[in-house]
């Protein structure tokens, strides 16, 4: 089957903006107005077709991104509706490294909100060029310029207007299209599908007047040719207008804004026309980079005949066809049944079905063409961020960077006999989500998983039991804590067991002392005379050992001890190695009880990255984790705090931050060295050890 639309007439596009701006709503908008779906699906029903997961319908946000294909004006429109919480960045940052242009939503009301930033900026990362969409112009408190204008100050976009509202809040009626010259009103009756386009209305003639010159100052600031007719009083055409304002989008001089109320049912379809008008096709980037097997950069360009070059960008794992891979195509055709080269992993696979995605559902193709979003089945060895490429020119194109989780939970099965499935469950998990890490503590034997926050984990817990039947709990992770001691001891232990054959006898005479913080374990042999055998003293070390690595104390390792052996005694027949092992067992167990035992913690090194306006709340959050300030620094605009926080009280932290610093605010921290726990959180501890199921 030959391609459909040229290349030319190809948008990958996406929405992005921060929580309930309106994403889905203006998605669904789109798919109704083009045709693609014959009733509206609303989010507040859980009707809405981008939001098919149970958990995005019972919840009302976006969790993971959904892609579908649709057309405007004989323009085929690949669109991904990304989620607009930080728990799911992944799905933004993966999503904006294969798109060629972007939606940028605001909420009139809201404007510029914290994940607005970050998604702006992962946008900027790469280098995607944005129009921007104030929506909710119904909304009480609505302000389209107020909202233009923080796009301007706090993003640093230089945002045009290209549609601006006639009226606002309930007296919204329509817009004013400043490249055409109309007034555009919309049909309620039928849900916005049909409008009408009329002269300016003379209640606006100055405010249009005013910001259509606004308009043309600004495109002609970064336009020579429209320069010259602006600065010499010579009328610019609307096309001429709108080609420069197309360019200058590509290049990231100007920010296209325009306004409507999707839930109402207006401007959608002058989103759309921006959309054709002013986003790029793959003919107008430039040619996709990356570099040959070894090393050399070498370019693609997006031709249907080309050499292969595809990014594997996202992984889903589903109930009917198993594993989806979703790609890119950037350069040749991707077609059923060829074989292509996983050039990251440097191995061969077969393409089987190839499908376009509706959301959840699947349209079957014989092939992806350069420019083009699908989903490939039979990819079995592909992972997120992996390169299809022709296997006689390999490629090497640019890996997705995801960002480390933040927060991690332990589960465990409720069932003894889901052990199994719970570990095949969460490595599909995993492989679907960068973010989702999954490993097992080797001290408390515990699984633990990590995400970028709680939601993300409740998620993904919530989709082990729906989808992969594996009902687990969840709990914090145990904090890995060592013990030592303070003070040095002296033991005399003697093991005599007499059954009636050969019995069992030891003797040791050791010496337990503390050594400074970091110096780990020291074991020396002071024995003099034989009194004990050179082939037993390894026995000793064995028993002393094994007891430290169990904790004498709580059950914890036992770290920062030195110990000699002074002196003991053997019998010729009962004595073994297996009796001195366990008498050293015994004999440190008991010197260490006596030793005045303490808990050591692992303390943290944390740095926050925050606004000025939240640096004092940053630094009294982490006070009250018992934490300690090292300091602060300027940072840009912002400030960096420096602290030492235990990890123990630092589960639950970047929840926390975000709540504190509406969202601002992002720390790192890694284990800096382990101190002693106070006295009464120590006793705690012990005693909650003591009391715990075996």
């Amino acid at each position: 089957m030959a391609r459909q639309y040229p290349l030319e007439r190809v948008r990958n596009i996406g929405i992005m903006a921060h929580i309930d701006a309106g994403k889905t709503t203006v998605s669904e908008r789109i798919l109704y107005y083009t045709g693609r779906v014959h009733r509206l699906g609303e989010v507040h029903d859980g009707a809405a077709v981008m939001d098919w997961m149970p958990q995005e319908q019972e919840r009302g946000i976006t969790i993971t991104s959904a892609a579908t294909t649709t057309v405007w004006r004989d323009h085929a429109i690949n669109l991904i509706d990304t989620p607009g919480h930080v728990d799911f960045t992944v799905e933004v940052e993966r999503s904006l490294r294969v798109l060629d242009g972007v939606i940028g939503l605001f909420c009139a009301v809201g404007g510029v909100e914290p994940q607005s930033e970050t998604v702006w900026r992962q946008a900027e990362k790469y280098e995607v060029p944005r129009i921007a969409f104030v929506n909710k112009m119904d909304r009480p408190g609505a302000d389209f310029y107020s909202v233009m204008d923080e796009i301007q100050n706090e993003l640093g976009a230089n945002a045009v207007p290209v549609t601006i509202p006639i009226g606002a809040e309930e007296r919204f009626a329509g817009i004013v299209d400043l490249v055409d010259d109309l007034a555009v009103y919309y049909d309620e009756t039928d849900r916005g599908l049909t409008f009408r386009e009329e002269p300016m209305p003379d209640a606006l003639a100055d405010e249009v007047r005013r910001w259509k010159q606004y308009l043309l100052e600004r495109v002609a600031e970064v336009d020579e040719s429209l320069l010259d007719k602006f600065l010499n009083d010579r009328p610019i055409g609307n096309r001429e207008l709108s080609r420069a304002i197309r360019a200058a989008t590509h290049k990231h001089l100007v920010c296209p804004v325009l306004c409507g109320s999707a839930f109402k049912n207006k401007g959608i379809q002058r989103l759309l026309d921006a959309v054709v008008s002013y986003l790029p096709s793959p003919l107008d980037l430039p040619p996709v980079s990356g570099r040959c097997l070894e090393g050399e950069p070498i370019e693609r360009v997006p031709k249907d005949d080309g050499r292969l070059a595809a990014l594997a960008f996202k992984v889903v794992s589903d109930r009917h066809v198993g594993k989806l891979v979703y790609v890119r195509v950037y350069s040749g055709t991707l077609s059923a049944g060829a074989t292509v080269l996983n050039s990251t992993r440097r191995n061969e696979q077969r393409i089987g079905r190839l499908l376009r995605m509706h959301a959840d559902r699947r349209e079957p193709v014989d092939a992806l063409y350069s420019g083009e979003i699908g989903a490939v089945i039979g990819l079995s060895e592909t992972a997120t961020g992996d390169t299809l490429c022709a296997p006689d020119h390999p490629i090497l194109l640019q890996a997705i960077e995801f960002p480390a989780p933040v927060l991690s939970v332990a589960v465990s099965v409720t069932e003894r006999k889901d052990r199994e499935r719970l570990g095949l469950s969460l490595a599909r998990l995993a492989e679907e989500d960068p973010t989702f890490v999954v490993t097992t503590d080797a001290e408390t034997e515990e699984t633990v998983i990590a995400g970028m926050g709680e939601l993300h984990l409740e998620i993904l817990v919530d989709r082990l039991r729906r989808e992969f039947g594996v009902e687990v709990r969840t709990g914090a992770p145990q904090v890995a804590y060592r013990e030592t001691m303070t003070e040095p001891v002296e033991v005399n232990e003697r093991l005599v067991k007499q059954t009636g054959g050969r019995g069992q006898y030891a003797h040791v005479v050791i010496k337990l002392e503390p050594l400074g913080p970091g110096r780990g374990f020291e074991f020396l042999n002071k024995v003099a005379g034989g009194r004990v055998p050179r082939e037993y003293v390894p026995a000793v070390e064995r028993g002393v050992t094994e007891m430290m690595r169990k904790g004498a104390y709580a059950g914890f390792p036992v770290v920062d001890v030195r110990v000699t052996l002074l002196d003991g005694s053997f019998h010729e027949v009962d004595s073994s190695d297996m009796a001195f092992r366990a008498c050293a067992a015994q004999a440190f167990k008991r010197g260490f009880l006596k030793g005045l035992p303490g808990l050591l913690e692992p303390v943290m090194s944390v740095s926050v990255v925050t606004p000025e306006d939240f640096s004092g709340a940053v630094i009294a959050s982490l006070c009250g984790r018992r934490g300690t300030i090292l300091g602060m620094d300027d940072r840009g605009g912002a400030k960096e705090v420096h602290a030492r926080v235990p990890l123990a009280t630092m589960f639950g932290y970047a929840t926390e931050l975000r709540n504190t610093s509406q969202g601002r605010a992002v720390f790192t921290m890694h284990l800096e060295r382990y101190e002693a726990v106070p006295f009464a959180i120590a006793e705690e501890i012990v005693a909650a050890r003591r009391t715990r199921p075996k």
